[in-house]
Parts: C-alpha cells; sequence; structure tokens
C-alpha cells in the first residue's frame, strides 16, 4: 500500500469517526403531515412563499414513489433534490410515505394501494384545494401503480407524468426482466413459495437481488472507488447519503409483491390491458389527458425500451418523451437532470393549466 493510500485512509477513518447520523440528513426540505391511514402518510412540501400557490390557483402536484426504498430520494439534500427545485418553480408539491409494512400488512393487495391509500390521498387533496382534478407524478413503480390510478379514475388525474416507470415488462434487455422469470426460456422467480414463506418480501432480499444485477459496479467497484474520495468530507458524505438510502428499503406486502410480479412481470397485463385492481381493469387507452413520459437512456433497472412501449398503448393525444442520458440513479441526483429536468417538468405543466 502506497504512503498516499495510508494518508488517505487515516484521514478518512479520522472524518468517519467524527462523523454521526446527523451529519448525513436527507429530506432537506421541510414538509408537514396531511393525511394518515395506517402506514401511510401523506406529507405536503413547504412552499418558499404560499401566497404564490392560493393567488395563482396552480393544480398541485402528487408525488406517488414506488414501495421500494424510501421516497426522501426526490429529496436527498441540498443542490441535489428534484423537490426543492420543482419548489423554486413555483409548484405545490405532496408526496405519499408508504412507511415500513409490518407483518400485519402482508395481505394488502394492489388494491389496497391504489383504489386505496393512492385514492384517498389524491381525494385529501382535491378537498385541501377545492379541485376536481390534480397533476400526478408518478416515480418507478409508482409511475405504473399512477398510469393503473389514472386509468381507473380519469375524472381525478388534470396532467399525468411518468418517470423511470416500466411499462412493457418483457422487453428483452431488462436483467430485472429476465430475473423474475418474464423472459422466453427463462427458470420465473416462484413468487408464490417466496410470499407463503416470508409473508412479507424482506427489503434486504430486494437490496441483495439488486446488486446482484450488476454485482461488479454496485457491490465491489463503488467501493474500490471510494478510495478515491475517502479524504473529502463532502464527497465521503455524499456518499454515505447514497448508501443511507440504498439499504434504507422497507419489507413489501406479500400478497401486493406477489401480484405485482405475477401480473405485471410475469404476465405482462398492463400492455395486454388485463390487469385487475379490485374488481376494475386497467386499460391504459382510458389514459388520455396529457402525458409527460421521463426516462433515462442508461436504466439498467428500467430499460429506456419499456418505459418509451408506453406511447403505443396509451390514449392521450398530448404525449410527450423527455429523455436523460443517465442512469437508473442519476435520474434523482444527477447535476445536468436537477439542471433540466425540474424546469421541464414546470414548463410541461404551466402550458396545461387551462
Amino acid at each position: 500500500m502506497s504512503f498516499e493510500i495510508l494518508q488517505k485512509l487515516v484521514k478518512g477513518f479520522d472524518t468517519l469517526s467524527r462523523l454521526g447520523e446527523e451529519d448525513i440528513q436527507i429530506g432537506v426540505t421541510p414538509k408537514e403531515e396531511v393525511y394518515r391511514e395506517d402506514k401511510v402518510v401523506l406529507y405536503r412540501f413547504q412552499p418558499h412563499d404560499e401566497t404564490q400557490y392560493t393567488m395563482s390557483g396552480r393544480i398541485p402536484l402528487l408525488i406517488v414513489y414506488a414501495l421500494v426504498n424510501r421516497p426522501y430520494m426526490i429529496d436527498l439534500q441540498e443542490g441535489r433534490s428534484l423537490v426543492a427545485n420543482l419548489l423554486k418553480l413555483g409548484l405545490d408539491i405532496y408526496v405519499i410515505d408508504w412507511g415500513y409494512p409490518s407483518r400485519g400488512d402482508m395481505w394488502l393487495t394492489l388494491d389496497d394501494y391504489i383504489n386505496g391509500y393512492i385514492n384517498n390521498c389524491v381525494d385529501v387533496v382535491r378537498k385541501r384545494h377545492n379541485l376536481e382534478q390534480i397533476n400526478l407524478l408518478g416515480i418507478c413503480q409508482g409511475g405504473t401503480f399512477s398510469l393503473c390510478y389514472s386509468s381507473l379514475y380519469p375524472k381525478k388525474v388534470k396532467n399525468l407524468i411518468v418517470m423511470v416507470t416500466p411499462v412493457d415488462f418483457h422487453v428483452k434487455e431488462g436483467l430485472l426482466n429476465v430475473w423474475s422469470g418474464c423472459t422466453v426460456g427463462s427458470q420465473a422467480l416462484d413468487v408464490d413459495r417466496l410470499v407463503d414463506t416470508f409473508g412479507n418480501v424482506p427489503g434486504d432480499f430486494l437490496n441483495f437481488v439488486f446488486v446482484m444485477l450488476k454485482p461488479f459496479q454496485l457491490g465491489v467497484k463503488k467501493y474500490i472507488d471510494l478510495l478515491e474520495i475517502i479524504d473529502n468530507e463532502e464527497k465521503l458524505v455524499n456518499f454515505l447519503r447514497m448508501e443511507k438510502w440504498i439499504f434504507d428499503s422497507p419489507d413489501q406486502a406479500g400478497e401486493a409483491y406477489r401480484q405485482f410480479i405475477k401480473d405485471f412481470y410475469q404476465g405482462n397485463k398492463l400492455i395486454k390491458g388485463e390487469i385487475k385492481i379490485g374488481d376494475k381493469r386497467v386499460d391504459l387507452g382510458n389514459i388520455r389527458i396529457p402525458v409527460l413520459n421521463v426516462y433515462a437512456t442508461q436504466d439498467h433497472l428500467v430499460p429506456p425500451a419499456s418505459s418509451l412501449a408506453l406511447e403505443k398503448y396509451v390514449g392521450s393525444k398530448d404525449y410527450t418523451v423527455c429523455a436523460f442520458p443517465v442512469g437508473h440513479v442519476g435520474i434523482y441526483v444527477s447535476s445536468k437532470v436537477q439542471r433540466d429536468l425540474p424546469p421541464s417538468i414546470s414548463d410541461w405543466l404551466k402550458a396545461r393549466l387551462s
């Protein structure tokens, strides 16, 4: 080991020994709880100037995140916060926090999440603003949920934005698709045995799966690269924030996970019009409102082809695509994306206020 590397390590370990939980702050924008149901909490982020919303009559934006990982990724830190940047542009932002399911939640279904929690949160926002319709932003799996919701409740959604959202679950380049057993000739994940064994699917298990999609890059290389920045406190804290988010993975409610894997990944029923949420059938053709589809060109979890398939099935004539040359995580934290994505969303929404 060279003397230079040894110096880096000594300085890095000294910094690590001084850092506490309070030094790795995540979710920096002030917010207030406006609704709670079971483990689910609806938050409203505090605007910079309350009058700009009450006087302008702008339509609020509700963010629906994935069940996997925590939604503070959209508000990771000062300077890297989609939420903060949207607030600066005058948008009124709400987010659904799914919480941490316990064993008592293992029987929750997609019906509970979409016809229940999402619909109730939408109604709360509608009532607070005295509106018939609000704007919806769905991210990753939350985007898939938002597509289902907009199909089932078209009169409650004014404009729909989906971000790094899987639509066609049988595209060949998706490693997660192959693992879950949707590709011809692959060994399907036995989701029934998994759920029947665990009840709720452990978050640690899902983290292991995601790491194994790129084992060297996600499991080895990033820690080798850590040597390059370990003596830089600011970069080290940024690295620890990302690690905190990556490994803060809630367990997944067993029945909802079972249905999502079997109907979406293995059955690809969303684009076939065969998804049933409760007793209601999801038809993407029912979505005739304006749609903005944001995707990452280097996404290994949600391949671009999976997201871009939406255009073939959605019923909207006002359909816009916005691409960024980053990966699945880069869509949240890339400085270029943070510079360009918020105004793209804001401008698109403001052009459709009438």
